[in-house]
């Protein structure tokens, strides 16, 4: 525990942490995607990549750990397990929020993957990495230029369709966030939100997942985080000023007749279903109401932004930026 320590240089401590984590991980999958396209050792690579995932986030629960012990209050995880695929979602607050999800589910559930744009495979370094842990690409073609090639409707799901064909014999944890973006007062205000605590759900990103692989998951997770001294940024997680976290986890049937269909072509199928996102999403916003008055706010320091090196906070906002902007396709 390293409490002793003024904030800035925890936070110090910590990115470095980080940065040498990824630096380490990311080289060692590089070597092992080598042989990923290795018939005979294709089996196994995709085994050590899958561990060498889940060790990059047990590490960053070190650090995490070292800078502070951190109080979770969790709820809901017992009916989950590693032999499953599920479509996890959640509220979106902070940068903090994927840091928590890893936290929580790592080795619960198999490593959380996102929808990637096919053009994020050639980001530097970063894209080898995502092709070499399996996270799925997908192509999407504009409106505009479907309009100028008809022929072309439909090929980006059928494409994704087969990217996922190989989760089939392996159990995957896919994520959205079905909000789309950061929650502010700004945003909020602007959507003129009918929730109190939430942005208004995109319900097209899942609906996109439950086209594409809808019968190989077990259900829809239905994450709830709260934190009682208001939203963190990643530099208040990596100071240790997190004090506190409440996760609420429910685990939600997929509706049968919610499997398989075109969310964009289908306007009845999009109407009902956005109706069953909106259900999840008032349930969800009264139970943060109910978390505000059980957790109430608590005044929180902040380590000082100014203090910490500059270039290594930005190397590794950057590289969080860059790792975790890939989602499933949102559409209103």
């Amino acid at each position: 525990m390293l409490d002793f320590l003024p904030a800035a240089a925890r936070g110090v401590i910590a990115s470095l942490l980080l940065a040498l984590n990824t630096i380490l991980l990311c080289s060692f999958l590089f070597v092992v995607a080598l042989f990923k396209a290795l018939p005979f050792a294709k089996r196994f690579s995709e085994w050590l990549m899958n561990h060498t995932h889940e060790a990059w986030v047990t590490n960053n629960k070190g650090w995490m750990n070292l800078v502070r012990r951190t109080r979770w209050h969790l709820k809901g995880l017992e009916g989950l397990d590693y032999q499953h695929s599920y479509l996890v979602t959640s509220n979106h607050q902070s940068w903090v929020d994927i840091m928590v999800l890893q936290y929580v589910l790592n080795r619960r559930i198999r490593p959380l993957k996102f929808f990637l744009k096919q053009e994020l495979i050639w980001v530097p370094v970063i894209g080898l990495a995502w092709w070499a842990l399996g996270f799925p690409f997908m192509k999407r073609y504009t409106k505009a230029y479907l309009e100028k090639h008809p022929e072309k409707k439909g090929k980006d799901l059928e494409t994704t369709r087969k990217t996922c064909a190989k989760f089939r014999d392996n159990p995957v944890g896919i994520f959205n966030f079905a909000e789309g973006t950061r929650f502010t007062p700004g945003k909020h205000a602007q959507q003129n939100s009918p929730f109190r605590y939430l942005l208004k759900p995109k319900a097209g990103g899942i609906a996109f997942v439950l086209d594409a692989m809808g019968e190989q998951l077990k259900s829809l997770v239905n994450v709830t985080i709260h934190y009682p001294a208001g939203r963190p940024g990643y530099w208040d997680l990596l100071c240790g000023n997190v004090q506190d976290v409440v996760v609420q986890f429910e685990e939600v049937p997929i509706p049968a007749e919610f499997i398989g269909k075109n969310y964009e072509q289908d306007g009845e199928y999009r109407t009902a279903f956005q109706c069953w996102i909106n259900t999840l999403w008032e349930d969800k916003d009264a139970l943060l109401g109910r978390l505000h008055t059980e957790y109430p706010d608590q005044l929180r320091s902040k380590c000082g932004r100014g203090l910490a090196p500059m270039a290594v906070c930005q190397s590794v906002h950057a590289l969080l930026t860059h790792r975790y902007r890939g989602q499933a396709p949102s559409h209103s």
